[in-house]
């Protein structure tokens, strides 16, 4: 039974060594790079609508239409949620290393073809970016389930979240890194190819040149995700799932000596009893009631979470405008805006989603993901209220460094909270054989959560005001009182955290209940053949 297979008590109580650092590195590169890729596009969207929507006779600078501006900034979203779910199944399938390195790859040849986009006509070059950033979310898409499971079933019980929460930490300096990438193509674009003002000249405010700039900052983030495809062929397979649902613990052994520095005696063939009943299924009665109410609840809490993550993410560049942190558009050329909305991004990463984070990372075997994902969603829904509430005062001038920094404080919690929680604690709960597939319908109904963040704070934020709407947008509800629906998904996020289980210090055998429903089919066996029955109820008994 799973309980008594020594190379999962030996992972479990193995002291933390050089290859769980390694196994961080090779994990968290292909989060380095989801996070970049997936967030990068908002660095050039503005430039993307001055270079190929430019109306000589506008007093604005061009913008994407709003048809295209949604899709460039979600398709990448449905890509995702799609890859989740194939390749969540298809790891507890294959296995996770087999599948493991199909996703890089595609990330890979998908970040240099989006920079490669081409098409004779403006809407022609957004098609053809348009379809590869869904093959490159395909990809991305399948890195999340095997990471987090992969990562989790490598680490010993003691450091789990630590370990798995350091490799979504990657995220944030894949965030950090495109902000700095931006930053560095815009400038030296900027310093080389001189441009005025858009309202001093439309027309030369945008130089020719700029339309590299994007395409560089998209296909840089295939290089460290290339950088890491060698090592990621060379792991072997997790011993739990080799263990428990290949069947073959001895490969399991020798797969995990090769690894770790802990003494894995071979289990004997002999102790292996290979009448077991059938296992329950993703399906079935008995799922429903040992985990149904448990992906319940990291489905509706990552959903949630996302709307509003997202939402901020995505579009902190127009709230920025809103709020007068960010120049008009019209006094800047088009170099200048890609710098300044790179420069703003960068500084709340760096402020507030990268310590967020390592917070976790350092927090998460100390107080337990139950109380971090509380926490996270009821502060976030604090300082949303706080930006929400007083937002006219927020938007008058003076005032605007006090929004940030509240701004920055719901990405703090934000990443101190449930966006880090909801990938770990999926990852944990959950039997091997389900495992990897469980997670991917966590994270696809998170990013579900991602396309209607993304779709619909396009359309909501935009103001009351048919005056002071971008071009081409219906009134919306206004940055205020979008503030206010995010706000009410995290109370939503906090509500469902009680159907989650605290996961802190326990094996993943003992979440998922394997053993004991290894136990039950090995006690009848046993008792059968050794001819034992249970006796009759005595008289009067119930």
């Amino acid at each position: 039974m799973a309980r008594e297979l020594k190379v999962l008590d030996a992972l479990d109580s193995a002291k933390t060594q050089w290859y769980h650092f390694t196994a961080i590195v090779i994990a968290g590169m292909g989060f380095f790079t989801d996070a970049y890729d997936l967030f990068s596009i908002s660095l050039v969207t503005k430039l993307l609508g001055r270079i190929y929507y430019f109306d000589p006779a506008s007093a604005t600078p061009g913008s994407l239409p709003p048809n295209v501006s949604a899709a460039v900034n979600g398709v990448a979203f449905c890509g995702t949620l799609t890859g989740q779910l194939f390749f969540g199944w298809l790891g507890d399938k294959m296995g996770r290393k087999k599948v493991y390195g199909m996703t890089l790859m595609i990330m890979v040849l998908c970040c240099v073809a989006s920079g490669l986009s081409f098409g004779s006509s403006a809407n022609g070059v957004m098609a053809t970016l348009c379809f590869f950033r869904f093959w490159l979310g395909f990809g991305i898409g399948g890195d999340y389930p095997l990471s987090a499971t992969i990562m989790s079933e490598y680490a010993n019980k003691r450091t789990r979240g630590a370990f798995i929460a350091a490799v979504f930490a990657m995220q944030g300096f894949g965030n950090l890194t495109g902000g700095i990438v931006a930053i560095i193509v815009s400038s030296a674009f900027k310093e080389r190819f001189d441009a005025p003002a858009y309202r001093d000249d439309p027309a030369g405010s945008t130089v020719p040149q700029a339309d590299y700039a994007w395409r560089i900052v998209l296909m840089f983030g295939a290089v460290p995700a290339l950088l890491t495809y060698y090592w990621r062929m060379k792991m072997p397979e997790t011993a739990r799932y080799t263990a428990l649902v290949a069947k073959n613990t001895k490969q399991a052994t020798s797969d995990m000596a090769r690894v770790l520095n802990v003494d894995l005696a071979a289990e004997d063939p002999e102790e292996e009893k290979p009448g077991r009943r059938e296992q329950f299924g993703l399906f079935s009665k008995e799922f429903a009631r040992r985990h149904g109410r448990h992906l319940l609840g990291t489905t509706v809490c990552w959903f949630v979470l996302d709307i509003a993550f997202y939402s901020q993410n995505l579009f902190q560049k127009d709230i920025y405008t809103a709020v007068g942190w960010l120049p008009k558009a019209d006094t800047m050329n088009a170099l200048q805006e890609m710098f300044k909305i790179s420069r703003a991004q960068t500084l709340v990463a760096l402020c507030g989603t990268i310590p967020g984070y390592w917070f976790t990372v350092f927090l998460i075997d100390v107080i337990g993901r139950f109380a971090i994902q509380l926490g996270g969603f009821f502060f976030m829904t604090v300082f949303m209220l706080g930006l929400a509430v007083p937002y006219h005062h927020w938007t008058t001038p003076g005032n605007q460094v006090g929004f940030i920094v509240m701004f920055s404080f719901t990405f703090f919690f934000a990443n101190f909270g449930p966006n880090s929680t909801t990938f770990i604690v999926p990852a944990e709960i959950f039997p091997a054989r389900l495992r990897s597939t469980c997670h991917g319908i966590s994270a696809a109904a998170g990013k579900a959560g991602a396309i209607v963040g993304s779709f619909g704070f396009l359309y909501a934020a935009q103001s009351t005001d048919p005056a002071k709407t971008d071009a081409g947008y219906q009134p919306g509800i206004g940055v205020r009182n979008s503030l206010f629906v995010l706000a009410g998904c995290n109370v939503v996020g906090f509500l469902f955290t009680f159907l989650v289980p605290e996961s802190k210090g326990k094996s993943l055998e003992e979440l998922s209940g394997e053993h004991e429903e290894d136990d039950e089919p090995e006690m009848s066996s046993a008792t059968t053949e050794l001819g034992i029955t249970s006796p009759p109820p005595a008289a009067g008994s119930k």
